[in-house]
């Protein structure tokens, strides 16, 4: 029997106090950019999410949390997959993300997805899930093992979760080429610099993130590499573009400042002369990336 409307929003996160300033960025700051690039940060995607969805460990009739949902994309496949029996809630902390999913869910046949606003690390339901699932979300964690801790919490007794998160830069020049070319003109931004957290590599290394899941409780803990194409633009300037609004070449050319605008011109050649290096597909321009897709299990007692 599928949920209700009303059925659903039983599971909304209870109230939590002020925004962090990570989250407060978030809002502020990178939705705006974000949901520009929308068809680069889940479009480009689509070759990770058909290497790692047909992985996940959930069933028909699991009750899941989709912690980071963004525009709610991996919230409404995981539906599809749970179907009429099993629910979805999708969590994250910008607004504006949350509108696009709620209006695209309205579009769509689904009636066991809920999307709701909250702090993953601030406050999940208790053992309300069978299964948590977040991609590229957990990176961002400020506190990792706290988030981490969390997700468990938020599972019943021998439930699982996945998490997607990017591996070393050298394993994804789709990230870290562009930050290289803008350092050449550009300083790196200082200590006091205003961030979505800790950034995209914070979970690369494997033992750290074991570790990190160890103290967070969990059981089980693997970890497979998925080496995936991404796209970073339909075309050179879309790619540019991106590239200087967001991830870690976006970080150094907005704390720079009017530095930056000076220096515009002769960075986004030396960007054009490296992207037009780049493999080109029907959809645009693609380059490597590589993922760790980590699985582990609530301890069940």
């Amino acid at each position: 029997m599928a949920h209700t409307q009303t059925e659903r929003t039983q599971t909304d996160l209870p109230p939590i106090g002020g925004d962090s300033e990570f989250v407060q960025f978030w809002n502020e700051v990178l939705g705006p950019k974000f949901n520009r690039f929308r068809h680069i940060l889940v479009g480009g995607l689509t070759h990770h999410s058909e290497a790692v969805f047909p992985k996940l460990p959930v069933y028909e009739g699991d009750r899941v949390v989709d912690v980071g949902c963004g525009w709610g994309d991996t919230a409404m496949k995981l539906a599809r997959i749970v179907g009429p029996k099993g629910s979805v809630v999708g969590i994250d902390c910008c607004d504006m993300f949350l509108d696009i999913a709620r209006e695209e869910l309205a579009e769509t046949d689904l009636e066991n997805v809920n999307f709701v606003r909250g702090d993953a690390e601030v406050s999940l339901p208790q053992n309300a899930f069978d299964f948590a699932f977040a991609r590229f979300g957990t990176m961002f964690f400020a506190n990792p093992v706290a988030g981490l801790r969390n997700m468990r919490r938020a599972l019943r007794p021998g439930g699982r979760m996945v998490h997607i998160v990017w591996r070393d830069p050298k394993d994804n020049p789709w990230l870290s080429m562009a930050k290289d070319v803008v350092l050449r003109f550009l300083p790196a931004p200082g200590e006091d610099a205003r961030t979505c957290g800790p950034g995209p590599f914070s979970m690369a290394d494997e033992a750290t993130v074991r570790q990190m899941m160890e103290i967070a409780g969990y059981e089980d803990i693997e970890f497979e590499r998925i080496d995936a194409p991404v796209l970073v633009g339909r075309n050179v300037k879309d790619a540019i573009d991106f590239q200087l609004a967001i991830g870690p070449a976006g970080e150094v050319f907005r704390e720079a400042g009017e530095e930056a605008e000076r220096k515009r011109p002769q960075i986004e050649a030396a960007l054009a002369e490296a992207i037009e290096r780049e493999r080109r597909e029907d959809e645009g321009i693609v380059m490597p990336s590589s993922s760790w897709m980590i699985s582990a299990r609530n301890p069940a007692g």
